[in-house]
Formats: C-alpha cells, sequence, structure tokens
C-alpha cells in the first residue's frame, strides 16, 4: 500500500505527464463515444423529419387493390377531413421516360409545392421538378405528347397530349418527375387505381374509431382477403420508414465499428510503449523502492493502478470532449438552418467508453509494468537510457514471431492456391476472406513481436538520403537505430494504418477497373438511341445525329441473334471497335479488336468457353440457313460490347442475313459535365422527335457516374475511418518523441555542447520522428499491397490487380509528414534547455 501511494503522490505531481502518456486512449476515446454520439444524432434526425410521409397524415391505406371507388368512400367516413389519393404511372415522352405521380399539390397532405406557375386542375396538365426541366426540357408551358396507354395486345394507342403548366419542389429529384392530382391523372392514363391513400383527420376525432371505419369501408366482401389493403395510422407508418433508413445506418455504423475497434488495438499499442518509457524513465526510483523492501508483485500492481488511473482521466476526458462537439454540432447546423437532432446524454455508453479506457489501459500497463518489476536494483540504477536502448527481443518474442509468420505464410499460401477461376459456379468467398483477414492478422502480430529485428534493417536500406545529408541525417539515423524497441512499437502502429489505407486504395482502383470494363461492355457511350417497340433506326437518322454538333463519336450498328456451337439465341453486333473511347476498356484475354475485319471476328469469355476456340482457330456462326466460317482474332474474359457473344465486320454480318436499318445509335456528349449532356440529350430527342419519335434515348453516362461515385463514395469512407488508425499513430510517433526528449536530456546537452546548433537539435529530433513514419509506412505498404490483391481475387468478381501508384506515393508521403510534424513541438522544446542545464539533468 504504501508502494501505491508512492506512485499516486508521483502521478499527482505531474497531471501533464499522466494525460500525456494516455494522450492515444484520450483520442480514442473521444472517437469512440463521438461515434456513438454521431448514431445518436442520426437516428434521431431520420426519425424526426426523413419519413416520406407528411406529418399531418394520421392514417394510411395501403397494400391492396384501390380505385377512385375507394378513394370517394374513405373521404365520405365520418371523422375525415382530407384523404389524398397516391399513385406511379409511366411513359415516354420523346423517347424518354416520365414518371407521373399523384399528389394533391397542396394542403397539409402535399409532397409538391409549386415554385412557378399553377398546379394542375384537369387532365392533360402535369407539374415537373426542376431537374426534369433541365434533363428532358419540359420548360413552362411546353406542350409535348407521351406514350401512355397501349391495347391489349401491347401495341401502343395514340400518344396523350401533356402541357407543363408548373414546376414543383419535391422531396426527390430523378430528373423525369411530373406530378398531377390523382382524379386527373386516372383519367389521363386511363388506370383507375391506387397505390395507397392518405388521411387527415377532422380535429377532435377519435383515431381508432375512424381507423376502423376505413378498414370496413375498403374491406369488403367482395375483395378477394388477399387483395384487400391494409390500414395503418399515420405515426406507425412514419416510425417503419424512418426504422427503415435508421436499419441502413446502424448497418454502416456497424462497419464503422470495426475500423474504431482497430484504432482501439492501434492506441493500445501505442499506450504499451508509452507506459515502457516511462517506466524506463523511472528506473531510479524504481530501483529504491525495491532497495528497501518492495517486491516485484507491490510495484507491479501500484503501476497497473496507475495505468488504471490513467484510464479513468483520459477516458473520462475523452468523452466529455466528445460531447461537448456532438451537442456543438447541431447549434452550429443551425446557424446555416439546417436541422439536426441533438444526441442527448447517452450515460451508459460514456460509462462504457471510460470503462474500455479503464481496461485498454491496464491490459497496455500489464506488460511494462512487469518488466520493470523484474529489474534488480543494481541494473535499475545503471539508468534509463542502458534499458531504453536494449536491441535483443528475448527467445519467447523470437519463438512467437516465427510461429504468427509461419501462420501467415501458410494461410496465404491456402488463400493463393484456391483462388477461384473466371466466373465461378457455386462458389462461397467467405472462407476465403476469413482466412486472408486471419492471414493478414498473424502477419501484423508477427510485425509487432519481430518489429525491433526489422528496424534496423529497414532503416538502413531507407534512411541512407538522410544518414547521407550531413551530420544531423547521421545523428538522428542512430538516435533511430538505438532504441529500435521504441521506434518499433510506434512504427508498427503507423504501419497498421498504412497497411489499411494501401489496401483501401488497391481495393477501390481495383474494383474502378473492373467497373469500367463491365460499363464498357454494357455503356460504352453515353447514349443510346434504339426503337420504342424495337423499331429500326434508319440510315438517314444516323447521319442527322452525326451532324449536330452537340454529340461525337456517334457510331450506329446492327445486332442480331445467331447460333454459334449449337447453342441459339446469342447476339451478334457489328460495332466498330475503335468508334468509342470507351471500348479500350474492354477486358481481352487474347489478341487485339483493332484486327477485327472481313473475315475475323472477337468472341465473348462465354463464347470462348461453349465453343473452346482461342485466338486463330475458325468458327462457325449461323444465323438461319445462312453460315460465316470466320477467324477469332481477339478473345474477352467477359462480354462483347452490348453483351453480345461475338464482334463482327458489317459485310460478315451482312452475309448472316442482317438488314440495312441499324438496331441503335450509340454516341457521346460533345463535351464533359452536366450541361453539355444535357445539351446531347436534347439534341438526339429533337433529331429523333423531327423524324417520327418512335425512338427512346437512354443515358447510359447517368449508370456509369452512379457507378463511379458509388466506388468513390465507398472509398472515401474506408480511408477516412481508417484514418482513425493513422490518427492515433500519429499521436504516438508525438507521444514518443516527447517522453524520448525527457529520458535523452544530457545527450541532448552533450550535442549543445559540442556545437550542435538549437536547429541541428530540431531538425535531428524531427527527422527522428519522420524516420519512425518511413519504417511504419514502408512495412505497411509491404503488407498491404499483398493482402489486398489476395483479398480481391478472394471475392471471386474477375477483378484486375491494380496499384495506384501515385496515391500511394502521396500517402508515403504524407504519412512521414505527418509524424515529422509530430515532432516538432517536443524538438522546440529540447532545443530550449541551455547545454548547462541539460548536462547536470539526471
Amino acid at each position: 500500500m504504501s508502494v501505491l501511494r508512492t506512485q499516486l503522490r508521483g502521478v499527482a505531481r505531474r497531471p501533464a505527464r499522466l494525460l500525456l502518456t494516455g494522450l492515444a486512449v484520450l483520442v480514442v476515446s473521444f472517437v469512440v463515444y463521438a461515434t456513438v454520439l454521431a448514431q445518436q444524432i442520426t437516428e434521431r434526425s431520420l426519425l424526426d423529419g426523413l419519413s416520406g410521409t407528411p406529418e399531418s397524415v394520421d392514417v394510411v391505406v395501403r397494400d391492396g387493390a384501390m380505385t377512385s371507388a375507394e378513394l370517394a368512400a374513405v373521404r365520405r367516413v365520418p371523422g375525415v377531413a382530407e384523404a389524398a389519393g397516391r399513385m406511379e404511372y409511366g411513359g415516354q415522352v420523346g423517347g424518354e421516360y416520365l414518371q407521373l405521380l399523384a399528389d394533391p399539390g397542396s394542403g397539409p397532405l402535399a409532397l409538391a409545392s409549386v415554385t412557378q406557375g399553377r398546379y394542375p386542375s384537369k387532365p392533360g396538365e402535369v407539374a415537373v421538378t426542376p431537374r426534369t426541366v433541365e434533363r428532358m426540357g419540359l420548360k413552362l408551358g411546353a406542350q409535348v405528347k407521351a406514350q401512355l396507354n397501349y391495347a391489349d395486345d401491347g401495341k401502343p394507342l395514340a400518344p396523350s397530349p401533356l402541357t407543363v403548366v408548373g414546376i414543383v419542389s419535391a422531396r426527390d429529384d430523378y430528373g423525369f418527375q411530373a406530378y398531377a392530382p390523382a382524379g386527373a391523372l386516372a383519367q389521363l392514363t386511363r388506370a383507375d387505381f391506387l397505390n395507397r391513400i392518405d388521411v387527415r383527420l377532422a380535429p377532435g376525432a377519435d383515431p381508432a374509431a375512424v381507423q376502423q371505419r376505413i378498414t370496413a369501408v375498403v374491406a369488403a366482401p367482395k375483395v378477394p382477403a388477399d387483395q384487400r389493403p391494409e390500414v395503418l395510422d399515420g405515426a406507425t407508418v412514419r416510425h417503419d420508414e424512418a426504422e427503415e433508413k435508421v436499419s441502413d445506418v446502424n448497418a454502416v455504423f456497424a462497419v464503422i465499428a470495426m475500423f474504431v475497434a482497430i484504432a482501439v488495438v492501434a492506441a493500445g499499442l501505442v499506450a504499451t510503449s508509452t507506459f515502457r518509457i516511462v517506466f524506463a524513465q523511472r528506473m531510479r526510483q524504481l530501483a529504491l523502492l525495491r532497495a528497501v523492501g518492495a517486491g516485484r508483485r507491490s510495484i507491479t500492481g501500484a503501476l497497473a493502478a496507475e495505468g488504471a488511473l490513467t484510464g479513468l482521466a483520459t477516458g473520462t476526458a475523452g468523452v466529455l470532449l466528445a460531447l461537448g462537439a456532438g451537442h456543438l454540432v447541431p447549434l452550429v447546423a443551425g446557424w446555416s438552418g439546417a436541422h439536426i437532432a441533438s444526441p442527448g446524454l447517452p450515460v451508459p455508453a460514456a460509462l462504457g467508453t471510460i470503462l474500455l479506457a479503464v481496461v485498454l489501459t491496464v491490459l497496455a500497463v500489464l506488460a511494462p509494468a512487469a518488466s520493470a518489476a523484474r529489474v534488480s536494483p543494481l541494473e535499475a540504477l545503471r539508468g534509463a537510457g542502458t534499458t531504453g536502448a536494449r536491441r535483443d527481443i528475448g527467445r519467447l518474442r523470437w519463438a512467437t514471431g516465427i510461429l504468427l509468420t509461419a501462420g501467415a505464410v501458410l494461410l496465404a499460401a491456402y488463400v493463393v492456391a484456391n483462388f477461384p477461376g473466371r466466373d465461378p459456379e457455386n462458389y462461397d468467398p467467405q472462407p476465403m476472406l476469413f482466412a486472408t483477414v486471419a492471414s493478414g492478422a498473424f502477419a501484423f502480430f508477427a510485425l509487432v513481436a519481430l518489429g525491433p529485428v526489422l528496424v534496423r534493417p529497414v532503416l538502413a536500406l531507407l534512411g541512407w538520403p538522410i544518414r547521407r545529408s550531413g551530420p544531423v541525417g547521421r545523428l538522428a539515423a542512430g538516435g533511430v537505430g538505438a532504441a529500435p524497441r521504441r521506434a518499433a512499437a510506434v512504427s508498427v502502429v503507423v504501419a497498421l494504418g498504412v497497411t489499411l489505407i494501401a489496401g483501401a486504395l488497391v481495393g477501390g482502383a481495383s474494383f474502378r477497373v473492373l467497373a469500367d470494363r463491365e460499363m464498357a461492355a454494357s455503356s460504352p457511350a453515353d447514349y443510346e438511341l434504339t426503337g420504342v417497340d424495337l423499331d429500326p433506326v434508319p440510315v438517314a437518322l444516323a447521319e442527322q445525329l452525326r451532324a449536330r454538333d452537340e454529340l461525337t463519336h456517334v457510331t450506329p450498328y446492327r445486332r442480331m441473334e445467331i447460333t454459334i456451337g449449337g447453342t441459339e439465341g446469342l447476339a451478334a453486333t457489328d460495332l466498330a471497335a475503335r468508334a468509342l473511347p470507351q471500348l479500350a476498356k474492354l477486358d481481352l484475354s487474347a489478341g487485339s479488336l483493332g484486327d477485327v475485319g472481313p473475315g475475323k471476328v472477337a468472341i465473348s469469355g462465354f463464347a470462348s468457353d461453349l465453343t473452346g476456340k482461342h485466338v486463330g482457330d475458325q468458327l462457325e456462326l449461323t444465323a438461319g440457313k445462312r453460315t460465316v466460317r470466320l477467324t477469332v482474332v481477339a478473345q474477352l474474359n467477359g462480354d462483347a460490347p452490348l453483351h453480345a457473344a461475338a464482334m463482327l465486320d458489317p459485310a460478315d454480318l451482312t452475309r448472316l442475313g442482317a438488314p440495312a436499318t441499324y438496331s441503335g445509335v450509340l454516341a457521346d456528349a460533345a463535351a464533359s459535365g452536366e450541361q453539355a449532356r444535357t445539351a446531347g440529350n436534347r439534341a438526339i430527342n429533337e433529331t429523333q422527335a423531327a423524324a417520327g419519335g418512335r425512338w427512346k434515348v437512354d443515358v447510359l453516362a447517368d449508370q456509369r457516374d452512379q457507378i463511379n461515385d458509388n466506388v468513390t463514395l465507398l472509398l472515401v469512407i474506408a480511408v477516412g475511418l481508417v484514418g482513425l488508425t493513422v490518427v492515433i499513430a500519429v499521436v504516438g510517433v508525438g507521444t514518443t518523441t516527447a517522453l524520448s526528449v525527457v529520458e535523452r536530456v544530457r545527450e541532448s546537452g552533450v550535442l549543445r555542447a559540442v556545437g550542435l546548433s538549437r536547429r541541428g537539435l530540431r531538425t535531428m529530433l524531427t527527422t527522428e520522428s519522420a524516420l519512425y513514419g518511413v519504417i511504419g509506412a514502408a512495412l505497411g505498404l509491404v503488407l498491404g499491397v499483398p493482402y489486398a490483391w489476395m483479398a480481391v481475387k478472394a471475392l471471386g468478381v474477375n477483378a484486375p490487380l491494380a496499384v495506384p501508384v501515385g496515391q500511394l506515393a502521396a500517402v508515403f508521403a504524407i504519412l512521414v509528414a505527418l509524424t515529422a510534424l509530430a515532432g516538432v513541438l517536443p524538438a522546440r522544446r529540447a532545443a530550449k534547455v541551455s547545454p548547462v542545464a541539460a548536462l547536470g539533468a539526471e
């Protein structure tokens, strides 16, 4: 107990050292509790206002057979103040899809509100969203014809005239929405059906009683039981809609929790290293305690209690800081007019975070405390520098590191040996991914065990430019190499962060290439013009599109069904391989698409597997009674463009009986950007409308952009989450450098006494911090790139290995710069100490 009191008095005299020792734990406590508060804010905001059902809706009738008759009956129910029918209908306007939505347009039940013009009041009138004006050219006052109705045999009836009488603001605006009242829309479309009915009750009405009356009205005996609508109260519907969104949020935060857990592990490693340095500096004190009769157990317990106190203090500080930031977010958002819910005060989560901090620091302090307690008084009195500079790791640590390395290598070999082939059937990637993650974990912990042994070789390889820069560089490299345990303890945390970032970048680049290849096959251009009812595209229309300045790479193509290897219903196209830039991204396994010409064909991977034909072989293609024999000059891994099985020369497709008219036309916008894309879309629609309007336009570029945006968003989120580990690593570097400065005061004094300037001392210490980043980043890249490749291959999605060299180099440079910056303040502090005072320090 006396030993414990002595240690606690020392902590009380130096509270700054306590916070410095547990700085990484403080940061991770802040991150953990801030994540909890962020989830609370998100969930409450979703529940408060992101439901698709207006707040004024008291009863909802949905999921059943409903018509205008049921709507009228609901309106007559006593206690009902207002009822709005909802329906969705689709049609074609100038070859583009237009979604028609029923909405009252005003009042408490409205989802859309007029911003220009007026709301429709009769059949044939619509109000459109702002993006629909831009994308489809449906300006205020525009009159167009929409193909809305079809005969029983599927043939289109006469188009319906539409007049744009207003522009509305709505929650969702995808660029193809139009609104009108339910009654007018039903007459226009000749489709008397409703998706749902929203009901607002009169003031003072009994909700339960009205709901029962509505149920009785819509559940008529003539309606089959499985088609009777469901009647729910509005609050339940809004809650279910919000809960659906919250479930997505919970899934996102579950992923975030995994990265936070990695940050917790990193904080534990940094805390262990920090405690080891602190205890090494206090060897004289510990030796005196041993000399006056303190036992190893009592010293270990006292140091563990000090660790628990550190965790309690830093965990509480982290929670309070996170709580302050969490309550500041809604206030700051309110300044810009945004409404964000307050996170409240989740007490259980706060106590759990503080408990986590205490447990983390106790676990982190145990090994350093036990090691410090084992040192004999005489050895401890030799000084901190001797212990801190130990280079051996002991037999047990050697054995552990070798076993972990062997486990990592064996698991990696298993994964590589069992990589799936192209398009595997009934393949389950989970066992392979689990083995990849397990191998990576073994490799990292092997790095933790063997890190001190690896520091000097890595430093010798990467530190030679610094050593050759001059005496200061040699001193910095020597300072890092003289304490390999300390350097390894910090560098492995940096390595963990870089490994995860490198894995995310390599994986993201690989999947981006895969997405580009698949989109090149399915969407090789910005636009595609095809017939509404598979009508052919006249040659004259293709030439008119070529003449439009808003378009470029206008490429007509023909497509027909053929038989290959006895398999009917496959598609062949004469799309020119060099006509569209996107086609250069196709995934070729052999040959060149540029070699396609008369008598030569490019085939898909499926066609190659089906026939066993490869580049150089002869292949027969049949259409009806016609057969051509062609030479395979290119083989793709996936589909040919437009999901065809073969790409032929136009002359060969004509020999198979293809008509002179085209199946479709592909084209790109003349320039990049939303404005140019809208202009190109409008040019195609104007041209095809003038030619008869029997064709439709698909904006394929929107699909490409959506996929690219999704990949980019996932990559940004992944790198951002991995950045938590990097923050912990940088904090560890700063803490280690600060404690190292205290430990090496006499060394700094000697260097100053023999002529090293203050600037030179600052540069030396800052360079040491940068070298921690160099070692860690190098080890992280060595681990991250191979394991990212293994993970991509293990998924079985045919993605190639794409190494973004520029991004990885930027990560390396940024990590080195951050670790260098972490050492700036400690270096400045060390340079301020006079040589005389430094030489007189203990």
